[in-house]
């Protein structure tokens, strides 16, 4: 049986993915939303805001797990990236907001106004960032389900270019 191949992390967090932030809720029970993300400084970086839900189950208990999957179906790739650690609410940071949607969203210029405006509003004085410098960070590499490890490892990095 063919060994999986490490990846870096890196490579996962580099891209535009969605990631699952999992809190835990006032009855102890779990919480999970999808999320936009940067990873800068050891760290990965979330949109909140002081009213949130995350921010207050992460007011209330600090311990959370980030899951970030890169799954391609056709390619044969399927990464799993865990993080799991004690998060922290910082205010927001207007220069690092704008980074993670351009990450996302591309050149600022191509940005849609009303989004801006109404969603991702980034001088809004309840804006807020959670922070979670991990603990542990684990990989899991399933990237031959579909082709085999020969030939899915290759194509990952062949997409990257």
């Amino acid at each position: 049986m063919a060994m999986l191949r490490e990846f870096d992390p890196d490579d996962v967090l580099s891209r535009p993915l969605m990631a699952n932030l999992a809190t835990v809720g006032v009855d102890g029970a779990p919480r999970n939303a999808p999320v936009w993300f940067i990873w800068e400084d050891g760290a990965i970086w979330l949109l909140g805001s002081s009213d949130g839900s995350a921010v207050k189950h992460l007011e209330r208990d600090p311990r959370c797990a980030v899951e970030i999957v890169h799954f391609d179906n056709n390619g044969g790739i399927l990464l799993h990236l865990g993080l799991r650690g004690t998060a922290t609410i910082e205010q927001m940071s207007p220069d690092r907001f704008k980074r993670l949607l351009h990450k996302y969203l591309g050149p600022e210029a191509s940005w849609n106004e009303w989004f801006i405006d109404n969603v991702a509003q980034i001088e809004h004085p309840d804006g807020r960032m959670i922070r979670l410098a991990p603990v542990s960070i684990f990989t899991n590499n399933v990237s031959f389900f579909r082709t085999g490890p020969d030939l899915a490892w290759p194509a990952l990095f062949r997409r990257r270019v």
